[in-house]
């Protein structure tokens, strides 16, 4: 009887083999047809409000513009000779290799986002001249006005862009763009550093997909194209107003008290724009406490909506309870603590009474890797919430797969499977589901959405992911 029991073994062995293939076939089956259900559903939200033809959203954006140098960021460190250094150090501004080397370092490992000044000429041209070295380098349009701009264009509205571009950057924008800036013949150039989810410098790991930004601009610091901006504003006739790009003010040389009267000049626009025309600021990475103080004060009281990451909205609130800001936060936050962070920002911004000229805030949205958040005051200006977080969540996957069709097969989700609305005890779950992804529920004045993100996995460009993000969440809300 020996021999038949040792040839039933190896059946028993080669029968497991199969069923764990069909099992996995199996999973990866309803794996896809999940994916496949969360998409057709995000597209039947976004496909409920459309805009009036008759009329087109008309929307003004400011400021500035760059061509942007898209590199991977781990190549550009090698091809640079800038090799891993073994100190993760957070630098506002960047002046020497051994300060970049350090700040790569301490943004790498934990995949956030950020952008710094490059105060030393010398280098910075050595990155440049690196970058073209590069076979897989590529150019493309920056800046977060110009961006934003083409995605309203691409989506049907009609713009006024202030910015003072080249002709390279004018020759790739929207022919619904008018430029409010006298044209110029030396772009600012960033250096877009990217990396993917798992990318190795040295003995670091990157632990999601994102980019490191360095710049040594001239023009973006001083918003220049402002006086010709506001010039044309009134005629222009805008539905919203979008500020952005303000970041490049940050750890640039000014003189005395020159940032402070170019912010000035901003608010004096900002006061006197029509109140009826809703008015929102586009966050970005800040790290110099002075800017940001200046931006409580000059910026934020006169915008009724805020757009920010996972980075910026703690980094704000920090600012706002401490006096101090928060560099880096978590890269992978959970629903619950996004949402207590934005109730508490939304009521702290909102306590003041808001002296002549200045708004009340009235939309807030937090985009992140894995969802779209939006809140929105109840009987505000701001309409179609669901509509918008919808198609702010299928904004992310296309911009980063650079398609604009989605292609589920180079797409997962890695928001959980249900969450909870507060991190205080006993607060209400809710389940996600697949053929109503999109959650809104009401809370005292306002309203929250919530949209997973199908996280594009076969990466083409991160850098301004936040830019179209915001925009395409806007168009729908005005």
């Amino acid at each position: 009887m020996a021999a038949p029991k040792l040839l039933f073994l190896p059946l028993l062995s080669l029968l497991a083999l199969l069923l764990a293939y069909w099992l996995r076939h199996v999973d990866k089956d309803n794996l896809q047809e999940r994916l496949d259900t969360v998409l057709t559903s995000l597209l039947r939200a976004e496909e409920k409000v459309g805009l009036d033809v008759r009329r087109p959203p008309r929307i003004a954006i400011g400021f500035g513009g760059c061509l942007d140098i898209i590199v991977d960021g781990v190549a550009l460190m090698q091809e640079a000779a800038i090799e891993p250094s073994y100190k993760q150090v957070h630098h506002n501004f960047i002046e020497t290799e051994t300060q970049l080397a350090e700040s790569f370092a301490y943004f790498f490992p934990p995949g956030a986002a950020s952008e710094r000044y490059v105060s030393n000429d010398t280098l910075f041209r050595k990155l440049v001249n690196a970058s073209k070295r590069l076979s897989e380098m590529r150019w493309a349009l920056g800046g977060n006005a110009p961006v934003m701009a083409n995605r309203l264009a691409a989506e049907g509205c009609d713009v006024l862009l202030g910015g003072r571009l080249s002709t390279e950057e004018i020759s790739v924008l929207s022919d619904r763009i008018t430029v409010a800036g006298e044209p110029i013949t030396d772009a600012d150039i960033h250096l877009i550093m990217e990396y993917p989810t798992g990318a190795k410098w040295g003995n670091y790991v990157s632990r999601r997909a994102n980019r490191y930004i360095v710049h040594s601009d001239s023009h973006n610091p001083m918003i220049d194209s402002l006086e010709d901006f506001k010039s044309q504003l009134e005629a222009f006739k805008p539905d919203l107003l979008v500020i952005g790009g303000l970041q490049m003010m940050d750890s640039f040389p000014f003189k005395t008290g020159q940032r402070e009267a170019r912010l000035k000049a901003l608010q004096e626009m900002l006061f006197s724009v029509d109140q009826k025309i809703g008015c929102h600021f586009e966050m970005a990475s800040f790290v110099e406490q002075d800017l940001m103080r200046d931006l409580l004060e000059y910026v934020i009281p006169y915008s009724d909506s805020l757009g920010m990451n996972e980075q910026e909205l703690p980094n704000l609130l920090s600012l706002i309870k401490g006096g101090n800001i928060t560099v880096l936060s978590d890269p992978y936050p959970r629903v619950a603590s996004i949402l207590d962070q934005m109730r508490e920002l939304y009521q702290l911004l909102r306590s003041q009474e808001p002296k002549s000229g200045q708004r009340v805030l009235t939309r807030l949205h937090v985009h992140t890797l894995a969802f779209q958040a939006m809140m929105v005051t109840k009987g505000s200006m701001w309409k179609n919430t669901m509509s918008a977080t919808a198609k702010a969540s299928l904004t992310a996957n296309r911009h980063v797969c650079g398609s604009a069709r989605i292609d589920t097969r180079k797409a997962k989700l890695i928001m959980d499977d249900s969450f909870s609305v507060s991190r205080e005890v006993g607060s209400q779950r809710i389940p996600f589901k697949e053929s109503r992804p999109v959650s809104c529920w009401e809370e005292e004045t306002f309203e929250i959405c919530l949209a997973p993100v199908l996280v594009c996995t076969e990466v083409f460009q991160t850098a301004g992911g936040g830019d179209n993000i915001s925009a395409a969440g806007l168009v729908l809300q005005i």
